[in-house]
This record gives structure tokens, C-alpha cells and sequence, in this order.
């Protein structure tokens, strides 16, 4: 991974190399801080030992009592979902099995896509920590029954990863069903590259050891500096810029095979650092198609953002056909690949003019090693950033505080969080 601090230097909100320098010296403390947290194996910082931790064996042997499947489906919310998702996306081939995520409660939504599925054909893997999510446990319910339904044994077609104890680990044991355990210490949302990410690529026939070397590549780069680390140079930019008042962050991948990337960053960075009235506001959005739709406002609306720019620099491409149409010679003889490329470096340079701060985020390809690269990477710039705001980065009480509520409303028990329902304010107008 690659990271271009260049087109911040200059910008408003922006910051001067001399104050990334400065920035340095808490960003080697940081730096201490989350080694130590690494060597102890502590809440949180445990995740960025998963290229180490992680046992592909294992997973691979947890599945293959599903080979070749039709389709799996992973029923899972947030974190339990949104890594894998991004890993399927990305790296999903013609001949692979489709991946689809039950990752809401719509009722509409989980209709459509069961009635589309040859339940026989399809492998279930149900992902919750605790086993106790409603809107997991909610949908395996509704799977289950469809598969009942249909004449399909769902104990022979499920698989479940969760924690050491729980509804899902004694539903595992009462079936005799494959199982995969959550790793101690990792929070959902730091997820991608353990068992809960690795599962549905590991199904997909994906090469879950070069996902683990391209993670453990960007583990070895981390170091007391944000100048001899890409991860600590993105995380420690942001917290600059969000300082300065960029409290809203642009990721846009110029790659569709990375629109879920976009997804999974977004609930990274808005669950780990949005504490305290602090934070930086994730916003997704694709290059090249979000060139004409929100574009417009990242150049020339309020100065609060900062635009992140990521690409692949090698891909399959696709030649333009030569043409007559006047006006249009220009593309003939040119590529995909080729105008895809000077789209990003054309809203580069245009947010660059315009003083909009922007930073460029590289990998060589999507790929398996390409991806561990960028989700680590991502993972410890969250984490360094956290640090350097002081936030508790591994924590999610607005989370919990909202499940409570949910909870209580349904009458699966008594919480003062349900209350608040109640006591809304309303001001409607018909």
C-alpha cells in the first residue's frame, strides 16, 4: 500500500510538513502504546496480530464439508458481514459461488433473496460473537424455515461462527454443526482478516494465505514514524486534518470491485472514533460515477472534508473501439483502464486547484494480496488515530445503548433504553 500526502500540503483545511513533524513525535508514542497492546494480546489491538493469529487450515477445514456450493449466504450484521462482503466483492470470479449477506431485517429484501436461491445448493453461515443479535438470530430464523420448507435439511447446509458460549455455540453442539470460534479481542468491525472475514473467501476457493502476507506486509511497516509507514501516514493525516476542521471523510475507490471496500471503511472509521464529540464523518461515494454526482460539492462546497482517493494501479482492461463520431476520435485506440485513470487524476488535480485536501491511497491490484494490504493498512490507521485523539477506539456504546432499546421494545426484557420511545417529541405534519 502507497500512501500520497502531497495535496494536503497546501489546502484548507491542510497541514505543513513541519507540523506532520511535530505530529511524529506523538505518533512514536502512539506507536508504543499499540505495540504493547499487540504483545499483550489486549481488547482491540489483538486484531492487528490476526496475520500471525489467523489459521487458514482451520478455516478451510471448517468448510469443506461444503464444496461447490451455488451460492453461501452469510447471515451477519456490521462487522459480521460488511468484511467478508468486501473480500467476496472484491476478488469473486465468473466460476465462484455467489456470496450474498443478510445483513438487515427487510422483509421485503430477505423474501426476494431466499425465493431466488436453490436452498439445496446453498451454504448458510451464521456470524454473531455473542449469538444473541436480534437481527441475526431474526434472519437465521427466517432461513431456517425456508429451508424446512423446501425439503431441505438447513444442519447439513449450516455452519456458524461465534464465540466460546452462547445461543449460537449450543445450537453448533446440539446439531453437531461446523463451527468457526470469533478470535478473543477482536471487535466485529476488526474482523476482516479472522475467521468471521475468511470463511465465505476460503468457500470461494480464495487464497487466504497471500490475504495474510499482504497484511503481515503492512504490519511490518509500522514503526515509531508516519514517514516509514503507509497505515500510520493515513491515520495520522486524517487526525491532522480533522483537527483543522475536515470532519467529513470522501473514501472513493476507482474500482467497482471496491464499492464495498467503501462500506466496510465507513462503519471502521464512523464505530471506532465517533466518542466524545470527536470523530470523522465517513462518506462513500465510487469513482468514476460519483464524479457527477457529488464531486461537485467536495470541490466547491463547505471546507470540512477530506477526499480520499484509492485505485489499483494494475487491472484487467478493455480497449475503446476506434470511432467516427465527430467529437469522439479521441477516445479510439484508448482504453477503459486509460480514461479510468485520468478520471482519477483529473479529480485529483481538480480538488488540488480548488484547495480541497485529498490524499492517494495505491495498490498494485485487487487481489488477495492487494486486499489484506489495504484492510490492514486501514485497520491501523484507525487504531493510531484513535490513540492520538484519546478516544476509546474498541468500544461502541451508542451501539449497545440502540440494541437495548430494540431489545425492550420486542419485550426481551426491561430496558430503560426503550423508554426513550416513548418520550419522543414529535412535530408532524399530513
Amino acid at each position: 500500500m502507497r500512501v500520497d500526502l502531497g495535496n494536503i500540503l497546501s489546502t484548507t483545511p491542510g497541514v505543513s510538513e513541519a507540523s506532520l513533524e511535530r505530529l511524529d513525535e506523538q505518533v512514536a508514542a502512539a506507536h508504543e502504546t499499540i505495540e504493547a497492546g499487540r504483545a499483550d494480546a489486549e481488547h482491540g489491538y489483538a486484531a492487528l496480530n490476526l496475520p500471525e493469529t489467523a489459521d487458514p487450515d482451520a478455516i478451510r477445514a471448517a468448510v469443506e464439508p461444503f464444496e461447490s456450493p451455488e451460492a453461501v449466504v452469510t447471515v451477519g450484521i456490521g462487522g459480521s458481514a460488511l468484511g467478508a462482503a468486501t473480500l467476496s466483492a472484491g476478488l469473486s470470479g465468473p466460476d465462484d459461488p455467489e456470496a450474498y449477506y443478510l445483513d438487515n431485517v427487510d422483509p421485503e429484501h430477505v423474501t426476494r433473496l431466499l425465493d431466488s436461491l436453490s436452498l439445496s445448493e446453498t451454504v448458510v453461515n451464521v456470524v454473531s460473537r455473542s449469538g444473541t443479535t436480534a437481527e441475526t438470530l431474526s434472519n437465521f430464523l427466517v432461513v431456517r424455515d425456508a429451508m424446512e420448507s423446501a425439503g431441505v435439511d438447513w444442519t447439513e447446509r449450516t455452519f456458524v461462527t461465534t464465540g466460546e458460549e452462547g445461543n449460537l455455540r449450543n445450537l453448533a453442539a446440539k446439531h453437531d454443526l461446523p463451527s468457526l470460534p470469533v478470535p478473543d479481542g477482536v471487535p466485529g468491525r476488526f474482523s476482516a482478516l479472522s475467521t468471521v472475514g475468511l470463511a465465505v473467501a476460503a468457500i470461494q476457493g480464495h487464497d487466504l494465505e497471500a490475504l495474510l502476507a499482504g497484511a503481515q506486509a503492512e504490519a511490518d511497516r509500522l514503526s515509531g514514524s508516519l514517514f516509514e509507514s503507509p497505515a500510520y501516514a493515513y491515520g495520522a493525516a486524517s487526525y491532522a486534518l480533522a483537527n483543522r476542521g475536515a470532519l467529513t471523510n470522501a473514501m472513493m475507490p476507482y474500482s467497482e470491485d471496491l464499492e464495498y471496500f467503501a462500506e466496510w471503511f465507513a462503519q471502521l472509521w464512523a464505530e471506532s472514533l465517533g466518542k466524545d464529540g470527536l470523530g470523522q464523518t465517513p462518506a462513500r461515494a465510487l469513482g468514476a460515477t460519483d464524479q457527477h454526482s457529488q464531486l461537485q460539492l467536495y470541490r466547491a462546497g463547505p471546507r470540512d472534508k477530506l477526499v480520499t482517493l484509492v485505485r489499483p494501479t494494475e487491472r484487467d482492461d478493455r480497449a475503446i473501439p476506434e470511432t467516427d463520431l465527430e467529437g469522439l476520435s479521441y477516445l479510439g485506440g484508448s482504453s477503459l483502464g486509460d480514461l479510468l485513470d485520468a478520471e482519477f487524476e483529473a479529480t485529483e488535480a481538480s480538488l488540488a486547484a480548488a484547495g480541497v485536501p485529498n490524499i492517494r491511497v495505491e495498490i498494485d491490484d485487487v487481489d488477495e494480496r492487494g486486499l489484506g494490504e489495504l484492510l490492514y493498512g486501514m485497520e491501523a490507521a484507525c487504531v493510531l488515530y484513535g490513540e492520538l485523539a484519546g478516544v476509546s477506539t474498541f468500544t461502541q456504546p451508542a451501539v449497545e445503548w440502540g440494541k437495548r432499546a430494540a431489545r425492550g421494545l420486542l419485550g426481551g426484557g426491561d430496558f430503560e433504553e426503550a423508554d426513550a420511545v416513548s418520550e419522543k417529541t414529535q412535530l408532524v405534519v399530513e
